[in-house]
């Protein structure tokens, strides 16, 4: 399953990235405002646990989302008062950071493993809604794929890989509803429609009045 492998390219490359922090490192900011590196972490530990309950949640069809249409009202809303930021920040330091790391690594792990053991259109229930564990993998793999892109930020650290960043793509066309430019390669598609980095005067030209729909996911 193409799927499978992309997650476990992204969760082997992201636990790889994780281990390798020390206590310095671990306070570098990010390209998610208000979040340092553990910070990230953290949230990717969390991620990782969602995807382990999900997993072993089996749900009654029919699917309700896609990997492309599960992201029309996935969490991440803007937070102007900074308490989702606040909270990341009190959790993420109350971790020894060895442990952190270790934890998230082995959890993530344990995602692929069980993940390879259930059937790619089995359903499953996660966040109030039901998908197939195919579409379940893609979006974990776009979560991990932008994370990874943000802690790229500040870390001498190379960028997801290939399969990765071609879910990421595909579902970022999904939702823009054609494809982006093919002269835009996929990171900087991937910064540019998740409100990461702002588009030049010619990319606004290319999306025209479809710019206003940026970002489409957060």
């Amino acid at each position: 399953m193409a799927e499978l492998d992309a997650l476990r390219i992204a969760y082997a490359d992201l636990a790889g990235i994780a281990l390798a922090l020390d206590e310095s490192t671990s306070w570098r900011p990010t390209g998610c405002a208000g979040w340092v590196t553990r910070d990230l972490v953290f949230h990717l530990l969390g991620d990782a646990q969602r995807a382990l309950v999900a997993l072993a949640t089996p749900a009654d069809g029919p699917a309700d989302r896609d990997a492309v249409t599960y992201w029309a009202d996935a969490p991440g809303a803007p937070d102007p008062q900074s308490r989702g930021i606040r909270a990341t920040r009190t959790m993420a330091s109350a971790w020894r950071l060895a442990f952190l790391t270790a934890t998230y690594a082995e959890t993530s792990a344990a995602v692929v493993t069980l993940a390879g053991r259930v059937q790619p259109e089995e359903l499953i229930r996660t966040q109030g809604h039901v998908l197939s564990v195919r579409d379940l993998l893609a979006t974990l793999v776009v979560e991990a794929a932008i994370h990874h892109i943000d802690l790229v930020a500040d870390l001498d650290v190379a960028y997801p890989r290939p399969e990765p960043l071609a879910v990421v793509r595909r579902t970022l066309d999904g939702l823009l509803g054609y494809p982006a430019p093919t002269d835009w390669d996929d990171v900087t598609w991937a910064q540019v429609a998740t409100g990461r980095r702002p588009l030049s005067d010619v990319e606004r030209d290319v999306l025209g009045t479809d710019v206003n729909r940026l970002p489409l996911l957060r």
